[in-house]
């Protein structure tokens, strides 16, 4: 009996001595790069949501990165490029979905996410907000977060040029113009205070959705002609000519955004371009001005002769994961996603970060962040922003043309052809 005990003890210690050696996915060590784009108060959030993690899985090492997130995505591309991109990652939708397109991306490993498959996601989440990241019927991602972004104002900055902001706000573009030559305060040429200022960069988001309202499009339905609807598009530039320094002169992509200054409430800014996220930013930067009462959140406008009813183009950052990672990384990215993206109501109440799964914007929690109301009437009337192979490169191409007519003096009529040009030789292209 002894021996036999002893011969038992010896196999079994040989069992385990083999299976320590060919790399046991328990046992090995698993390093994931993980980079993300700013934000303090979700930061707070992911660090502990992380330790827990790497705490409950102890032969896993999470190292985190985060850039602002104009910078992640140049750090991204470059990275990318050179072989050595994060084992996972989130940006916007408009900018990870080349990655997919490049087989740049795993597929979610639908286990270790836990779902059954990609239907199951699919069911899980408000209509369409996964068809940005389904490709050849596999899912490439999970939401972070889904973002639209609506109008802030100071109510006491309107006060203070004899507005009611509750009266007074803005409906149309044509009432943004009238507000702000109202509000504005210049010394000489330099704006010491503006009544709005649009979201540069993001034209993917907020200038297309103002080319739609007129009858445009940045790409025809079926996907082959780009910049669709010269009338409309040659409107909107001159709108921007007449908006920047050359015109008007009551705002310029060389100030600081708009949305940056608006929490401090030092009466240099009336309203700005922000999601629901900015709420938890008012209120960790400023905690005073978030509980005076004294802001506000209005739908986006549209033009007085506008023929579609469009509100600013909501996008996603949504999760993904290096398909250069080997098996078993990949595998713990998804669960460490999976754990994170478990905390849906935290993430909404304390950060205002809306994970679009059904049941949290079904629930009490949503309904009770302020002005919630208004956010999704603006989901109601807008929609995904433009994502494919080109999006990247589209909204560069947008950049260059509202700088054209804003700072370099190239007519409306000029830059609507270069941007139709390049886009439609882009588009072509990819």
């Amino acid at each position: 009996m002894r021996k036999a005990l002893a011969l038992l003890l010896a196999l079994t210690m040989v069992v385990s001595l083999f299976a320590a050696g060919s790399g046991e996915k328990g046992n090995e060590q698993i390093v994931i790069e993980f980079w993300t784009h700013e934000d303090v108060n979700r930061q707070a959030l992911e660090d502990r949501y992380i330790k827990e993690f790497m705490e409950a899985h102890p032969n896993v090492t999470v190292n985190v990165t985060r850039q602002a997130s104009t910078k992640l995505i140049e750090l991204v591309q470059t990275a990318f490029a050179a072989g050595e991109g994060p084992t996972m990652f989130n940006l916007s939708i408009s900018d990870e979905y080349p990655y997919i397109v490049a087989g740049r991306v795993a597929p979610v490993d639908y286990e270790a996410a836990g779902y059954a498959d990609a239907q199951a996601i699919q069911d899980a989440y408000l209509d369409g907000m996964i068809d940005p990241v389904t490709y050849d019927g596999e899912v490439y991602g999970l939401p972070l977060e889904l973002t639209n972004w609506c109008i802030f104002i100071n109510k006491k900055v309107f006060r203070s040029a004899g507005l009611d902001p509750e009266v007074d706000y803005p409906r149309t573009w044509e009432d943004m113009v009238e507000l702000s030559e109202k509000l504005v305060i210049r010394d000489g040429d330099i704006l010491v205070r503006r009544g709005y200022d649009f979201r540069y960069p993001y034209y993917l988001e907020t200038l297309v959705p103002m080319v739609e309202q007129l009858g445009g499009k940045l790409v025809s339905d079926d996907g082959t002609e780009a910049i669709i609807g010269e009338e409309a598009w040659v409107k909107v530039l001159t709108f921007m000519q007449q908006w920047g320094p050359n015109g008007l002169n009551l705002g310029s992509p060389t100030y600081t955004n708009a949305r940056s200054l608006f929490n401090k409430d030092n009466n240099d800014i009336a309203m700005a371009t922000t999601g629901l996220y900015q709420e938890a930013r008012i209120k960790a930067d400023n905690p005073e001005f978030y509980d005076s009462g004294e802001w506000m959140v209005v739908p986006y406008p549209v033009f007085e002769d506008a023929v579609n009813d469009v509100a600013a183009c909501y996008y996603g950052h949504y999760y993904m994961v290096n398909a250069d990672a080997d098996e078993a990384t990949q595998k713990a990215a998804w669960e460490l996603i999976a754990y994170m993206l478990s905390h849906g109501e935290e993430y909404l109440t304390e950060v205002q970060l809306i994970q679009p799964t059904k049941a949290l914007m079904e629930s009490e929690a949503y309904k009770n962040m302020p002005y919630s109301d208004v956010f999704r009437g603006d989901f109601e009337r807008g929609h995904v922003v433009y994502y494919g192979a080109a999006s990247a490169e589209f909204q560069a191409q947008l950049r260059n043309a509202v700088e054209a007519v804003m700072l370099q003096g190239v007519t409306p009529k000029q830059a609507y052809l270069d941007l139709k040009a390049n886009c439609q030789e882009i588009l072509e292209e990819a």
